[in-house]
């Protein structure tokens, strides 16, 4: 049985010339802190990559951390931010006189990071979506405060793929002098971000969404932006994250942001082509289907779909046996009986929002397999409407 994966918006595979590169650096193996060769070669190649992340983001100033993963990079961006001076606001330790504005339709890592902060006294604006889930720039305007300090919006939704104005955004908050935090791990290396034009104060991203391996992501932090470290314990990565350099996860995710560079926008409109192509099978062969999401400012390989009279965690478990993997959402939230809180924020019913599965194209994906999977689609959403009660 051929299995294919449509499940990149969950993690996507090593690309070959990133898989080569860990090959080819694997014995450079040193401290990037030691004060020796073997250090000093180490060194050289994370910060050709931290450099390489600054020409990626457009970023004419600041500086770039390492992280774990991109939940790590939100995490830091939203606890550590502290006011300009010499004394620390730490976000954790006087979050009671703070004030935040994201939206209803963000990651977990930052929805949940939120609600730690609103435990400890933080007052928290989560802002609504349209049907489409998009953020009105204009609602963000009227919701900062005197005591606002951050806006938190997703670039590329993970569930749905709608791309959020961040630009605009971004616009209001510099005119309000509010720190803007975007969170562009679905986004780096599938469509160019402009952080000075976009007026983008914190980013965050991560390695395994672009064909990089798992344990890597990085925050692009502005110059004029003061963080406390979430880990102590050493001086590595500009006193904010202690720990030694992923020397291997950093160097792989410099080969994959070099192949977005070089092959990015052809691969991106490939991959819209075989998205839209098995949308249309599936439209031409199924009734009660539905698009979630917005129907052209959406992320080239996400296609979010609800399936009159099924249930999604069914037709998950039937493509599953046949060898098609998609998702019903976030990989973070799999396992989640309640209905996905994106779709729900965007209007849907809890039914609705239960029947809905995602499917997201990416590397290494063909037109056959496309059209594979849409036979077996179709077969199992018809097997699937036989057995329904609904």
């Amino acid at each position: 049985m051929e299995l294919i994966y449509l499940d990149h918006n969950a993690t996507t595979p090593l690309h070959g010339d990133v898989r080569q590169t860990i090959l080819d650096t694997m014995d450079i193996f040193g401290n990037a802190s030691s004060l020796h060769p073997f250090g000093f070669t180490a060194r050289q190649r994370v910060e050709q990559v931290r450099k390489q992340i600054m020409e990626v983001l457009n970023a004419s100033e600041g500086h770039v951390i390492f992280t774990s993963c991109g939940s790590e990079a939100n995490n830091l961006a939203l606890k550590g931010l502290v006011c300009s001076g010499s004394q620390c606001a730490h976000s954790m330790c006087h979050a009671n006189s703070f004030h935040y504005i994201t939206t209803a339709v963000e990651h977990p890592s930052v929805i949940q990071t939120f609600e730690c902060l609103q435990h400890i006294g933080a007052e928290v604006t989560i802002l609504p979506v349209d049907q489409y889930g998009m953020v009105d720039p204009d609602a963000v305007r009227n919701a900062i405060k005197a005591n606002t300090i951050l806006v938190s919006v997703m670039m590329g939704n993970n569930e749905v793929g709608t791309i959020m104005p961040v630009g605009e955004i971004g616009k209001v908050c510099r005119e309000k002098g509010v720190t803007f935090h975007v969170d562009a791990v679905q986004t780096v290396g599938k469509m160019p971000i402009h952080v000075d034009d976009q007026s983008i104060d914190l980013l965050s991203l991560s390695g395994h969404k672009l064909n990089a391996p798992k344990g890597i992501g990085a925050l692009y932090v502005r110059k004029t932006i003061s963080l406390c470290p979430l880990i102590h314990g050493g001086h590595q990565e500009d006193n904010l994250r202690a720990g030694t350099e992923n020397n291997l996860g950093i160097f792989a995710l410099g080969s994959a942001l070099t192949v977005a560079a070089e092959k990015g926008e052809k691969d991106a409109a490939e991959t819209r082509r075989l998205r839209d192509r098995l949308h249309q099978k599936l439209q031409d062969n199924l009734d009660g289907i539905k698009l979630n999401g917005h129907p052209e400012h959406r992320l080239p390989g996400t296609l979010n779909l609800s399936f009159d009279r099924i249930d999604g965690a069914a037709i998950l478990e039937m493509l599953s046996m046949q060898g098609v993997a998609v998702s019903s959402g976030s990989a973070c939230s799999s396992g989640d009986d309640e209905p996905s809180h994106v779709l729900t924020a965007m209007g849907l019913d809890p039914q609705s929002a239960r029947s809905s599965v995602r499917i997201s194209v990416g590397y290494g994906n063909t037109e056959e397999q496309i059209d594979k999977a849409a036979e077996i689609i179709i077969k199992t959403v018809n097997q699937l409407r036989k057995l329904s009660p609904l």
